[in-house]
């Protein structure tokens, strides 16, 4: 009862923005994985570095959620400040004839956003239409679709500083973007907002990218698994780590090499599987936990080591693992 009565009194003396024990499960794509030990939502700028100082004065690890898209979240959760940005502003900084600025908040999600300059007659980020995500996420990732990168329509951003909680005007080149990399990744910024340079166009020519929307998005789930899973699970390789050529070209296709191996739509363990429709995914099948899904790509890496000699590594973000799980 001491122990209870102690940790209640405790609580009571976080700032308001600060929650505890807050469940993962029901924000991932995943499903799966324990709770955070605090979670916060900011929804502006002066709440996120309160966040942020919470988390320093306090000594805690940081991890900043979006839409959980492309995370795999330890069964034990996350021990330390799970910060899930909550700024949802959209708006059209300056428009011409033929181009527009539009900034987005952190946590707009990309959807949303496609939908917003659709509705303006902007055109450019509807090739991202059906990928899961947040602005956030999405420069984190410097977001990509076949020849099409994000990095190819965003101009400036705002970010904070992690330990000081300064706020900076960053243009693009300051993130330093690769494939599925940005400045971001050194986890000592974080986005505020970014600013994207667009293209204006007729009412005709928004109402067919409308249409063209709409068939990327039920091309997108014909496909994909489109629940319950982090879309590819690993990363392609890079040219200097493979060796197989086709046509005086290093296949680089990290599916090519699940493919030949045969486990799509076989390879199990526990409730998880290997989807059906693409061998680089790793579907929940209903009950699977994280433990499930790391013993299937544990297995799939060794396979493809096996036959290859290579091993496949994870494009999704491996969150609160006290020791790195995989090969």
């Amino acid at each position: 009862m001491n122990t209870n009565r102690n940790t209640q009194q405790k609580n009571s003396t976080l700032p308001s923005l600060i929650k505890t024990n807050i469940p993962l499960k029901d924000k991932n794509w995943f499903q799966t994985g324990g709770p955070a030990r605090f979670f916060s939502e900011p929804t502006n700028a002066a709440e996120f570095q309160q966040a942020l100082l919470f988390a320093h004065t306090h000594n805690l690890a940081m991890f900043v959620l979006g839409q959980g898209a492309n995370v795999l979240i330890s069964d034990n959760g996350f021990d330390g400040l799970v910060i899930r940005p909550q700024l949802t502003h959209i708006e059209q900084i300056t428009s011409d004839k033929n181009t527009a600025l539009i900034k987005a908040g952190a946590g707009v999600v990309m959807h949303d956003l496609i939908e917003y300059c659709l509705n303006n007659n902007i055109l450019g980020l509807e090739e991202f239409s059906g990928i899961p995500g947040t602005v956030g996420g999405s420069v984190y990732i410097n977001l990509h679709y076949y020849e099409f990168l994000l990095e190819h329509f965003l101009v400036s951003a705002k970010v904070i500083h992690k330990l000081t909680g300064s706020q900076e005007t960053v243009d693009a080149r300051w993130f330093n973007f690769g494939y599925n990399t940005s400045t971001l990744h050194k986890k000592y910024y974080y986005l505020l907002n970014a600013t994207f340079k667009l293209k204006k166009c007729s009412h005709i020519k928004s109402a067919y990218a409308k249409g063209r929307h709409t068939e990327i998005i039920r091309h997108r789930v014909k496909r994909y698994p489109s629940t319950h899973t982090c879309g590819s699970f690993f990363r392609n390789f890079y040219p200097d780590e493979v060796t197989l050529e086709s046509n005086g070209e290093k296949i680089i296709y990290v599916a090519y090499y699940l493919d030949k191996i045969g486990v799509k739509g076989e390879l199990c363990a526990g409730n998880a599987i290997v989807s059906y429709q693409h061998a680089n995914m790793i579907v929940n099948g209903g009950e699977a936990t994280t433990t499930d899904i790391i013993t299937l790509a544990r297995n799939m890496q060794t396979l493809v080591q096996k036959q290859f000699g290579i091993i496949p590594q994870p494009e999704c973000q491996l969150v609160g693992f006290k020791q790195y799980p995989l090969l």
